[in-house]
């Protein structure tokens, strides 16, 4: 009998039961968010300036949920790094069916934001409401990666609430591995989403150097 899951309703435990997916620790596994990241311009710098204050302005006003974070949040990061531009496009809402090796298990999932290059995915984007902790989307959009049809490259993906960010990198293989970036905070000292587009920006630079394959070193 085939089992049903709804991705939002997994659990981590439950992909490493039925995927066998495991973490790795190994700083080198998920080198694209440390090196060679590139430097912003002084507008990026203004207009995310802007969107830390607007942030922590809709604090004032509780509850901050998810629509509210994408709008005020997401979609600026999105728009000053350029992924409403060829070659990337956004679809939002993408059904995505993954099935066990054995055929015993389908997780039904639908992706909140998906930027594609050339039908490779670029990167799987989970807005949580500000008040959870990124840990509720991890199983979520892991499963949402494991939909992706190319076993050989890898996924990058993006968790945030608005108030964290942290970026995920999935590679299928014979056995699922995954890696995580630090937790970038919103409200630390300076500006961390100067990091998180710098991440973004180096993401898009490796899919375009790279004509949509995207290889790990």
């Amino acid at each position: 009998m085939v089992q049903t899951l709804q991705a939002k309703e997994t659990t981590l435990r439950d992909l490493i039961i039925t995927f066998g997916i495991q973490l790795v620790e190994d700083e080198s596994f998920f080198w694209e968010w440390q090196d060679n990241l590139p430097e912003l311009t002084t507008l990026d710098k203004q207009l995310l300036d802007k969107v830390k204050v607007g942030y922590i302005n809709l604090l004032n006003y509780p509850p901050v949920l998810e629509d509210i974070v994408r709008m005020a949040v997401l979609d600026p990061i999105l728009f000053i790094g350029d992924f409403y531009l060829f070659p990337f496009y956004v679809k939002s809402e993408e059904s995505v069916d993954i099935i066990s090796e054995d055929d015993d298990v389908i997780v039904k999932a639908k992706i909140d934001t998906l930027v594609l290059k050339d039908q490779f995915w670029v990167m799987v984007i989970e807005s949580k409401r500000a008040a959870f902790s990124i840990e509720e989307g991890l199983a979520q959009i892991l499963a949402y990666m494991l939909g992706n049809s190319n076993a050989e490259q890898p996924s990058f993906g993006m968790i945030t609430t608005g108030g964290s960010f942290v970026f995920v990198k999935l590679v299928k293989g014979k056995v699922p591995q995954y890696a995580l970036s630090k937790v970038f905070i919103t409200r630390n000292p300076g500006n961390d989403l100067y990091d998180v587009l710098r991440i973004l920006k180096r993401l898009s630079q490796l899919v375009n150097e790279s004509g949509g394959d995207v290889t790990s070193d």
